[in-house]
């Protein structure tokens, strides 16, 4: 192991780290039995700052190779933030085709996104947006995740137009389907999301729509960053309808459960600890909790960190995360967004994750952090 990297404080000032450089995990795993476990994955960009499709394909036969599922042109992927749905389109494509070569699970984002934001006129409008994307989807073989829709919630007047709505989605689908409920955290565009500004309001009328599609309704992923109300929540859901966790910050309680209800997983951060969240829930197969509690609350630092406010730029470090684990060649995101954190935030992601065992090529992540740190002028 190399020595000592010098690293970027916030306030400006510059400290000496020694790496542990310990990779502590296996190079794969079998898919888990005991939890439907599903990574929100992101894409990679070339040097012109588009989809470098050779290593954003290759990132899921990563996650495959540990026994996880793909979730596909999700937020994680900048989807509306860069992944618009003709790229979108493509990547779910080859995603699913990936999938059935490499036997692996996938799920896939449908969303409203084809229209021009501004542009819906009526809640029709957005109900021919969703039945295009699903049937996409469903079409390529894959199974929906029925995103929260930017436009619906611009033009919504109450639950009833969302009751509306997703009846006529849902309705439709050949699959059951994952519904999302993205929190105003991730993006600001779906404050109010269901028709009500309070949340237990909004609870409601999201319940309601599963309680009556619930043979459509596979299970609900709750993106909120809040463990109480997705505890409570999911002990309210009808039989065989799942509770997916979308809480980064918290995911090791939830996914354990109370020993009566327990949370699946699909999250944004099984992209980047793979390899801890396949162990982890190994362990759990094996009826080993204390294994499984240590390992993933061994993530949790690192996932905090890169889920901090402003949230809605955490897919930085994801994307980071797979540049110092040599998953992709370079430090880019589509639209050049990857600048979203600064470098000290980015140092302190790389100390918290080399402290978790999460960086397979030790030596690489230390090249390749060094090479970000001079490139903003810190000198090592």
């Amino acid at each position: 192991m190399a020595g000592s990297v010098r690293l970027p404080r916030a306030d400006g000032t510059t400290y000496d780290y020694q790496p542990v450089g310990v990779f502590r995990y296996a190079g794969g795993g079998s898919t888990p039995r005991s939890r439907m476990a599903y990574a929100a994955t992101h894409v990679a960009a070339d040097s012109h700052a588009e989809i470098d499709w050779e290593s954003t394909l290759a990132f899921r036969r990563h996650i495959w190779s540990y026994g996880l599922g793909v979730a596909e042109a999700m937020d994680t992927a900048q989807r509306g933030m860069g992944l618009g749905w003709d790229a979108a389109k493509q990547l779910i494509r080859l995603s699913v085709a990936e999938a059935r070569a490499a036997n692996g699970e996938i799920v896939c984002g449908a969303n409203t996104d084809q229209l021009v934001p501004g542009s819906a006129r009526s809640l029709r409008d957005i109900e021919v947006a969703y039945d295009e994307q699903c049937e996409l989807v469903e079409s390529q073989g894959g199974q929906v995740v029925v995103m929260a829709s930017r436009e619906l919630a611009r033009i919504a007047r109450g639950p009833d137009d969302y009751a509306r709505v997703y009846d006529n989605v849902l309705s439709q689908l050949r699959k059951p389907a994952i519904v999302h409920w993205l929190g105003e955290m991730f993006d600001p565009e779906l404050a109010g999301y269901w028709g009500h500004a309070e949340l237990d309001q909004a609870e409601e009328a999201c319940l309601a729509i599963i309680a009556a599609h619930r043979g459509k309704v596979k299970g609900v992923k709750i993106s909120l960053l809040d463990q109480n109300r997705e505890i409570a929540m999911r002990k309210r859901l009808p039989g065989g309808v799942h509770m997916f966790t979308g809480d980064d910050f918290d995911y090791p309680t939830t996914i354990a459960g109370d020993g009566e209800r327990y949370s699946d997983a699909l999250l944004g951060a099984f992209d980047f600890i793979a390899p801890a969240a396949s162990a982890a829930l190994l362990a759990l197969d094996a009826n080993d909790a204390e294994r499984f509690r240590t390992v993933l609350e061994s993530t949790l630092g690192l996932s905090r960190h890169v889920f901090a406010a402003p949230t809605v730029n955490y897919k930085t470090g994801v994307v980071f995360m797979a540049y110092l684990n040599g998953r992709q060649d370079r430090f880019g995101m589509l639209g050049g967004l990857e600048g979203g954190r600064s470098t000290a935030h980015l140092a302190e992601l790389y100390t918290l994750a080399d402290k978790a065992g999460l960086l397979g090529d030790p030596e690489l992540a230390i090249d390749r952090v060094r090479r970000v740190i001079a490139a903003a002028g810190v000198v090592d």
